[in-house]
Formats: C-alpha cells, sequence, structure tokens
C-alpha cells in the first residue's frame, strides 16, 4: 500500500520511512501542508499519516479541508497532543484514527492495517469475496482453500481491485496505483496482468466495464 505522510520533524519522519518501507509500504513524505494535494482523485494513496503541528499551519485545518472537498481517503492523525479536546477534535474533523507521539512502529501498522480493512467492508485480516480469500499483510491469495501462485503484480493488482469491492477502479487509477513512485503503469500491460489473474482466480471475478477499468465480483 502507498501512504503520504506528512511530518515536518526531520529525525520522525526518516525514521518512520525507513520502518515503515520495511513493512513492505512505499511512500511519500511531505512536510508542509502547501505541498499537500488538494484532491486525490486518481491517487495512488491508500491511506494518510498527518501530523497536527506543521510549520505553515494545523493538520487538522487541511483535514477539515480535505473532508469538506469530499476526499474519502483513509487518514490516520499523528501527534504529540495527546489531550481529550485534541482528539476528540482531530476524530470529528474526520480522522480515521488518532496516534499519540510517541508510539511503536508496530502499532501503527497494525492500525493502518484496520483502517484499510474497515474501507474494505472487512471483518478480519483474512478479506473474503466467494471463494477467494486475501490476505494483505501475509501476501497470500487462495480459491477455494488453495493457495493461488500470483506473481507480485498480480497479488498487488486483486488487492487494489479488492480495495473498493463492487466498485469500477479506472485503469488511470490502477495505473497510478501499482507504481505510485514510478511511472505510471502500461494500459497494455495492466490488461496482460488481468488476462494472467482471470484464468487464476476465475473470469466471472474481474467485470471489464468498457472504456472505464474492472471492478471485482464476489
Amino acid at each position: 500500500m502507498h501512504l503520504l505522510l506528512i511530518e515536518d520533524d526531520l529525525d520522525l519522519g526518516r525514521a518512520l520511512s525507513q520502518a515503515l518501507k520495511a513493512e513492505g509500504f512505499s511512500i511519500e513524505w511531505l512536510r508542509r501542508i502547501a505541498d499537500a494535494p488538494r484532491s486525490f482523485e486518481g491517487d495512488a494513496c491508500g491511506c494518510v499519516l498527518l501530523d497536527v503541528s506543521l510549520p505553515d499551519g494545523s493538520g487538522l485545518q487541511l483535514l477539515s479541508r480535505w473532508r469538506r472537498s469530499g476526499v474519502t481517503v483513509p487518514i490516520v492523525v499523528i501527534t504529540a497532543r495527546s489531550a481529550l479536546e485534541d482528539r476528540l477534535a482531530g476524530l470529528d474533523g474526520g480522522a480515521d484514527d488518532y496516534v499519540v507521539k510517541p508510539f511503536a512502529t508496530p502499532e501503527l501498522v497494525a492500525r493502518i492495517h484496520a483502517v484499510r480493512r474497515r474501507y474494505a467492508h472487512q471483518a478480519s485480516d483474512v478479506w473474503a469475496f466467494g471463494e477467494l480469500e486475501i490476505e494483505p499483510r501475509s501476501h497470500v491469495a487462495r480459491l477455494g482453500g488453495v493457495v493461488l501462485d500470483l506473481s507480485p503484480r498480480e497479488f498487488q493488482l486483486v488487492l487494489e481491485l479488492a480495495r473498493e469491492p463492487g466498485a469500477v477502479i479506472p485503469k488511470g487509477t490502477l495505473s497510478q496505483r501499482l507504481d505510485p513512485l514510478g511511472e505510471p503503469v502500461d494500459f497494455g500491460a495492466i490488461e496482460v496482468h488481468v488476462s494472467n489473474l482471470r484464468r487464476k482466480i476465475g473470469a466471472e471475478r474481474i467485470k471489464t466495464v468498457r472504456g472505464v477499468g474492472y471492478m471485482l465480483v464476489s
């Protein structure tokens, strides 16, 4: 999953970036509100980690602005402010979770996965779509209880489709999400990966919406 980290502290930002990369996340790290995106439409970001005290303003104001403009990406506030009124301001302002510094990286990772799980409408770390099961943290997919032999790209593709079950994911969005820090993946390459994935999980599980994109069907 690709994360957007907005944290002005150099030491913490650097350490957190390294620790989360070691957990398998890709990360874009920003230090100012002015550099933050105005929207996430077509963006690869799967979750935002947002500090509150930033050099050019309050992260909570940025959070409020995003939510007012319809941004639905999961957002976890990370801050040293631990007072009840601060936590309520964050959660009532649209944060999906509120983590007080200092925190242990494994706890933050668990909270990121919990937020993502809720957004995918899943009750546990095993995401179920009929006979198809996906374990994002273990990079394992099963069909009818049998582990599937998926390439890293195929697993990434089915996971991106599973993040929004029942929704059509445009090809342009997929091309960004499959390589969030690099060049968008060529549409032709996506079609090849989808074809290969269909052979492994069943063609009926990935619906093509002509001229738009793909949808995972349970």
